[in-house]
């Protein structure tokens, strides 16, 4: 029986941190012997905002290096840079021209990052879930890994798919694919170190808000130690007056390995003075693997490139067939 597909990928500005990692990379490796998966580093996705050109490719090779320091194994997943494959820039295009642009102004995260950026918000930041959508298509994915605050893309490209199979397919032929996505249910949404009821994020101006996943155990003592919590003795889960206390026990939860049920009774009469420490150790032997596997990885710059290498010709090679496919059915002459 031939496996599902998976689609996803992660944008190389910034520092992983654990958000990007118990929200999505530790899910695609817990679940990647039952796909066939396709993960791939977003890197054009990485220009809708300002970036920095001297350090792009060097983030690239930084997060594809990390994909396979966290688990990521080629028995199962092709690992590649959406750059590489030229496909992904001219499916977007096409899906552009029947995608109505109101679709794309009422998206959240646009209207949350135009705020910010004011006059300078680019047409790609707008346009981005458009090219998001080509990246899922192009592999006929079954499946898109996505934290909640990505599901209304995933709808967004279900509406896309929509639209070009009703106004360019058949009835019993559909040009493309509809996905689906697949969220988990614990630590889909890890939260700042500095402010629990906003999302860890890359973008944040403060460092002290995340724990990156190549922090040494000092700077990660240094956060923890100083991360922001709440006057009450006793830790619980799921109070909504306690958005911190909440985040941090899912925090202790995902990467001790310990059931909810237990780090409830672990906790229950704990003063932060306690549990910090707790939280600090699970987090230091947590990414330790991952930080020697990566620089083991970064010491062989030739293994990496080469990983890359046969990951873009695995992935062109499927891309280019559902770009032909999507061309035929909107009339074009393809090159003999």
């Amino acid at each position: 029986m031939t496996k599902q597909r998976v689609l996803s990928g992660v944008q190389p500005t910034g520092n992983l941190h654990l958000g990007n990692y118990l929200g999505a990379i530790r899910n695609w490796v817990e679940g990647q012997h039952q796909y066939d998966n396709f993960f791939c580093v977003v890197d054009l996705h990485a220009i809708t905002v300002p970036h920095h050109p001297a350090t792009l490719a060097s983030d690239t090779y930084t997060i594809a290096a990390l994909y396979l320091a966290c688990g990521i194994d080629l028995a199962y997943s092709t690992i590649f840079v959406q750059s590489h494959v030229s496909a992904h820039a001219e499916l977007a295009w096409l899906l552009n021209c029947i995608t109505p642009l109101n679709w794309l102004t009422d998206m959240i995260q646009f209207k949350e990052k135009a705020v910010k950026q004011g006059e300078n918000v680019s047409v790609g930041l707008l346009d981005y879930p458009v090219l998001m959508a080509a990246d899922i298509l192009l592999y006929d994915a079954d499946k898109v890994p996505v934290g909640e605050d990505q599901k209304q893309h995933i709808e967004l490209t279900r509406d896309i798919v929509n639209r070009l199979n009703h106004q360019y397919g058949k009835p019993d032929q559909p040009v493309l694919k509809s996905p689906q996505p697949l969220i988990r249910a614990d630590g889909a949404r890890i939260m700042s170190l500095t402010d629990g009821t906003k999302k860890m994020s890359k973008s944040d101006p403060s460092d002290m808000s995340r724990i990156n996943l190549l922090d040494s155990p000092e700077v990660i003592q240094n956060k923890i130690k100083k991360c922001k919590t709440d006057p009450v003795r006793g830790l619980v889960f799921g109070d909504p007056d306690r958005p911190e206390c909440n985040n941090l026990l899912t925090l202790y939860m995902l990467l001790s390995g310990k059931s909810k049920e237990d780090v409830a009774e672990e906790c229950k009469d704990m003063g932060w003075g306690q549990f910090k420490p707790l939280l600090t150790e699970a987090a230091i032997a947590h990414l330790k693997p991952i930080q020697d596997k990566y620089h083991e990885i970064m010491n062989e710059k030739g293994y990496l490139e080469s990983v890359l290498r046969d990951g873009r010709e695995k992935a062109s090679e499927i891309a280019n067939e559902t770009l032909c496919r999507v061309k035929l059915a909107l009339g074009y002459s393809l090159p003999t």
